[in-house]
């Protein structure tokens, strides 16, 4: 069992190792796009927020009368 679990943590050393160096720059093009779209995505998000309760709301007030 002993060998098993150091086999494995060798062969996760590795990648990570592996993973870490093959890093590289991203433009900054990439990076202000991804940043454009953060800010996108997170008025999507309120607006759905906005709409769930807004249908939530008109359920409770339709259960009310």
């Amino acid at each position: 069992m002993n060998k098993i679990h150091a086999l494995r943590l060798a062969l996760v050393s590795g990648l990570t190792v592996a993973g870490g160096s093959a890093m590289a720059t991203v433009p900054a093009a990439v990076d202000t796009a991804l940043t454009g779209m953060a800010t996108d995505g997170a008025t999507v998000a309120g607006l759905v927020l906005v709409a769930v309760i807004a249908i939530v709301a008109l359920k409770f007030i339709r259960k009310a009368f």
